[in-house]
């Protein structure tokens, strides 16, 4: 305001005399009293702010001033637009969370905590849009235009080899191929030899994809060696690496594939990325996983009618809690941390480790403090009687119905006992179900992974208690399901430091617990590069409700 007077003032100044202002400029009027006067005046003009130049003045209003102003002026319009939208948009923004490098900080909301939803408010503003396009037309080209076929193992348990369905139909669609029906390969650890058939409802995959990627149920008759496609190396597509770009397989994979019209790629276990391939790849990932692939209608049912047990268990319907229990033998080995145990339990660990890892172990002296540091980091499974205390910490009650998915805890009864004695309503499929209803998916261990599967995603709560792909992907799909059901993610590195600290008494640590995991519930939360689109299908799957 003071520039602006100052302005006016000079501004009145200077427009005082005009007349004796042009006959000094006069050209027909010579003499160096007059000049002295003119660079006198140049002086104070150029010497003037800026907003004398918005001044009427016609001595001061020259065409380069003017176009100086118009641009100055323009600029501060657009600036001031763009800020009001900025503003508008943040008011207005739909619900979600932002990390700051490993915290996440989630907008405030006023509705009271529940033990089993997420806010309303929290969870209403995103909606899946990942679905079959209405306009139902296909841009795929004739069948005999298609760049050759593509075939993959889909490796390891039931939900790694769902993620690796994902990728080979994405894959297929990046390089125009058409995909034969993957085979589920048996693996070393669950020695299990289902087929796609046995789990997945292929008409409904086949069907609901048509229109996205040409898929065959065998390989094509004129291929009549089949044997060659698993065993040939000419045959064979490998070295793929890790998350490979989209343009890797255009540029090293489609020039075989068009050469050999068939070809197998192997290993196929994530080897294509998140954020280094088009949005449309990613949408039709999350097709793929959300809506493609549908279990066997009995499996559906049976998951239904143990959820529905798990609901009236007490003669009224109730809530329950879903939690995956990741304590099994294997697991413990494959971590190489340190747990509680007796002085003949750890050294029967020891054993199992050299045995199997022998590259790892070595002389196992580096291991315990290996232990410690992972630990430290949270990557450490979390004990039965860990999660339990988690658990009453967060508020649960003793009476709370808990279905656990797990396979054979590390340790038998006596190691969890403790979350028993503290939740004594949990339970697992087999004390839901009789022997005879379960006795149909026994022949298959996938189906009984995809039981354990339908009724987590399903719970009101669910709870993980160390990573991998069961979790993630549970979590993911409650997320497109929503956000409103709670999938709760312990911090177990924080939980770990509460954990070993002597002198923190039970209101500190129930604190702690409850202020770590407001925001670890799976909330909607903004992706980042690099993330994981099976735990987060928030940006390319979601739209703003």
């Amino acid at each position: 305001m003071v520039e602006l007077r100052h302005s006016s003032s000079l501004g009145a100044r200077a427009s005082s005399s005009p007349m004796k202002r042009d006959e000094d400029a006069s050209p027909l009027i010579h003499g160096s009293t007059h000049d002295d006067d003119h660079r006198h005046q140049f002086s104070r003009d150029r010497d003037r702010p800026f907003c004398s130049f918005l001044s009427d003045d016609p001595r001061v209003f020259s065409p380069l001033n003017s176009k100086i102003s118009l641009i100055l002026i323009s600029i501060f319009v657009i600036v001031g637009l763009i800020s009001a939208f900025s503003i508008f948009n943040r008011l207005n923004a739909p619900y979600l969370c932002k990390k700051d490098g490993i915290v996440l900080h989630c907008p405030h909301v006023k509705e009271a905590p529940s033990l089993w939803e997420n806010p309303v408010s929290a969870t209403t503003s995103w909606k899946p849009c990942a679905e079959r396009r209405d306009d139902g037309i296909s841009d795929l080209p004739p069948e005999n235009e298609t760049n050759g076929y593509i075939f993959i193992h889909a490796e390891g348990g039931l939900n790694q080899q769902r993620i690796a369905i994902c990728n080979a139909v994405a894959v297929a669609k990046i390089m125009n191929a058409t995909l034969i029906l993957p085979v589920l390969k048996q693996d070393q650890i669950w020695k299990d030899q289902t087929k796609f058939e046995d789990i997945f409802d292929v008409d409904h995959f086949i069907d609901y994809l048509k229109n996205d990627v040409r898929i065959v149920r065998d390989i094509p008759e004129w291929f009549t060696d089949k044997s060659e496609l698993f065993t040939s190396i000419r045959r064979t597509v490998k070295n793929i690496p890790k998350y490979a770009p989209a343009q890797f397989y255009i540029d090293n994979v489609l020039p075989r594939i068009k050469e050999k019209k068939i070809m197998a790629l192997k290993p196929f276990v994530d080897r294509l990325g998140y954020d280094n391939v088009p949005p449309e790849i990613n949408r039709l990932r999350c097709r793929v996983n959300y809506h493609a692939l549908k279990f066997l209608p009995e499996i559906e049912e049976m998951s239904d009618l143990l959820v529905s047990r798990m609901r009236n268990r007490t003669g009224i319907s109730n809530p329950f809690m879903a939690l995956h229990l990741r304590f099994e033998k294997g697991m413990v080995g494959l971590s190489f941390c340190d747990f509680v145990g007796t002085r003949d339990e750890k050294d029967r660990m020891a054993e199992y480790r050299k045995k199997e890892w022998p590259r790892r172990y070595k002389n196992g002296s580096h291991l315990w403090q290996l232990a410690l540091q992972k630990r430290k980091e949270g990557r450490c499974p979390l004990e039965p009687e860990e999660v339990a205390v988690i658990l009453r910490a967060m508020g649960y009650p003793k009476e709370t119905q808990i279905y656990v998915a797990s396979g054979q805890v590390y340790g038998g009864q006596n190691r969890i006992a403790p979350l028993k004695n503290m939740f004594p309503s949990l339970v697992t499929k087999e004390e839901l179900a009789t022997k005879e209803e379960l006795d149909g998916f026994r022949k298959h261990v996938t189906s009984l992974a995809a039981l354990d599967f339908l009724v987590c995603l399903k719970s009101d709560v669910f709870v993980m208690t160390h990573g991998g792909n069961f979790a993630k992907l549970i979590i993911g799909a409650r997320r497109y399901m929503g956000h409103r059901h709670k999938s709760i993610k312990p911090d177990k590195g924080l939980m770990s430091k509460s954990f070993g600290d002597p002198y923190m008494g039970w209101a500190t640590f129930v604190e702690d617990v409850v202020v770590t995991h407001q925001t670890r519930t799976g909330l909607p939360e903004e992706t980042f590069p690099n993330y994981d689109l099976w735990e987060n299908p928030l940006t390319p799957c979601m739209c703003r409700a």
